[in-house]
């Protein structure tokens, strides 16, 4: 593993604040935006503008969910060092996955919002997904009570208001781990990870995104194998018909108030 190397995830920044006809200078705390850079048996393969905070659980979610590696056990090891004014990570995987990931075209970058990450061909950004096994149906009152205490695992928001969160609840809403990062796909990404290595099955569970529901985070959920997927604002249509096709239970629009059902409604009940 890899030593701790992560940097601030946010910084000071003096701000003047106009309020009618008065201004008042203070200081504010921003998110911390930087390039972190992906390079697999030491080759590069992406640049993603990201948090530079719990960066070996974005290694090993990213590395599961965009199946450079379909499990944990095949990464040997995860290295971090500043680079500039980012972190390069360093990851070392079997040479047969590396040859595999040296065949997927890609531009090496990856803006915040880019669940993509640069890939080149339109093959590699619909790529097959598996279906997802059927599993017990869950009371609603567990996405209420999830939703109700996400707030409190979001810290980075709290003091920057900038931060997309993914949260991984068991069956009955409790939450079990919470990752913010500037990106949602960032965010969901280091959930993944973050679930991964502390051994939690996420077949158990439910995945909780502060954002929308893209079908890219559809695509890391069901290739993370998690059978529920709730996201605060709206689908889309491509999201819904991948969900469909996987299995995929999606929740959106989800508030203090309700929530509305997409896909497979049979697990909510």
């Amino acid at each position: 593993m890899g030593i701790v190397l992560d940097r601030p995830a946010s910084a000071p920044a003096a701000v003047s604040r106009i309020a009618g006809r008065q201004r008042n200078a203070s200081d504010d705390e921003v998110a911390v935006e930087a390039p972190i850079a992906f390079l697999y048996n030491c080759q590069s393969h992406v640049v993603m503008m990201a948090s530079p905070r719990d960066l070996e659980d974005f290694a090993y979610g990213f590395s599961l969910a965009e199946g450079v590696v379909g499990t944990a056990a095949e990464i040997a090891s995860v290295k971090l060092a500043p680079k500039g004014p980012g972190m390069t990570v360093s990851i070392d995987i079997p040479e047969a996955r590396a040859k595999a990931l040296g065949s997927r075209k890609r531009n090496l970058e990856g803006r915040t919002g880019c669940g993509l990450c640069g890939i080149a061909e339109i093959e590699q950004a619909l790529r097959p997904l598996p279906v997802l096994a059927d599993s017990p149906a869950i009371p609603s009152e567990a996405i209420a009570t999830a939703l109700a205490a996400l707030p409190n695992g979001q810290l980075l928001n709290r003091h920057t208001g900038a931060m997309h969160a993914a949260a991984f609840a068991n069956r009955d809403g409790t939450l079990l781990c919470v990752r913010e990062d500037v990106g949602r796909h960032n965010a969901l990404d280091k959930l993944i990870g973050a679930v991964t290595r502390a051994g939690h099955d996420p077949r158990d569970g439910l995945v909780v995104v502060t954002s929308r529901c893209s079908m890219e985070m559809v695509q890391k959920t069901v290739t993370f194998g998690c059978p529920i997927l709730v996201a605060v604002s709206a689908p889309t249509s491509l999201a819904i018909e991948l969900a469909e096709r996987s299995n995929l239970t999606v929740v959106a629009f989800a508030r203090g108030d309700g929530f509305n059902l997409y896909a497979h409604s049979e697990r909510i009940v």
